[in-house]
């Protein structure tokens, strides 16, 4: 399906959502964007809901607006894959999916807080400012230890002292979308690594970001985390 073809029909099936369940929506959009699962191979991220404002102070979590998104290249990267693809079936399944999603931000404006903030801690770590090392796990769960902020996915890999000190300047193994990476680490290992990572198929909408990280001791009550940020690329485990 062509992609003005899969817009319109998107706009028809948001005509048919009862009003009630629109409330508080601003958009419902079509985007070009293919979103992997970061963790099994041949799923991908259909749709999403995007809460984007919380009202005035003091309002409650009925104020908050979302926009939903349905990904455009992700259904069709599916479609590929299978010939016998729904394409209208997957399009309601999503949307509503999305929708209910919205009502439940709506339940939950505490949850919502703390991945705004995640959000803005990200944007930080982006521009090479100062910014929580731990923001991440208040991003959006995928899988046992990934979490999602915006489009960036992140592995979180802590380790124990002992671990930590012998994996300096050797290879990391993780996982990607259903195969087996590594990347060479640094010599020297911080406390906390954000590893921005390329080299995997196919490739995230954002950054994949693998964190790897020396649980904390008693000791790191009283000083700060040492931080730091490098890009490496992956290689694949096996030659595949």
């Amino acid at each position: 399906m062509r992609r003005r073809d899969f817009e319109a029909m998107v706009r028809g099936m948001a005509a048919e959502l009862p009003a009630d369940f629109r409330d508080g929506i601003v958009a419902i959009e079509v985007t070009k964007k293919t979103v992997p699962h970061p963790v099994r191979e041949g799923i991908y991220t259909l749709g999403e809901c995007v809460p984007h404002a919380f009202g005035a102070p003091g309002d409650d979590a009925a104020t908050l607006h979302s926009t939903v998104y349905l990904h455009y290249g992700s259904f069709a990267a599916l479609a590929e894959e299978d010939r016998s693809f729904d394409w209208r079936h997957e399009a309601w399944e999503t949307l509503t999916h999305e929708v209910r999603h919205h009502l439940e931000w709506r339940a939950n404006a505490a949850a919502l807080e703390a991945l705004d903030d995640a959000a803005e801690a990200n944007y930080a770590r982006q521009d090479g400012e100062r910014f929580d090392p731990l923001f991440f796990a208040d991003g959006e769960p995928v899988a046992p230890g990934v979490t999602k902020v915006e489009d960036d996915v992140f592995v979180d890999v802590p380790l124990g002292r002992r671990r930590w000190r012998r994996a300096a300047g050797r290879p990391l193994p993780f996982g990607w979308h259903g195969r087996s990476y590594s990347v060479t680490l640094p010599g020297e290992l911080p406390d906390v690594l954000f590893v921005s990572v390329t080299g995997v198929a196919p490739e995230p909408a954002g950054e994949l970001v693998v964190v790897v990280r020396r649980k904390p001791g008693w000791l790191d009550l009283f000083r700060k985390a040492n931080v730091r940020q490098v890009e490496l690329k992956a290689e694949t485990v096996g030659g595949l």
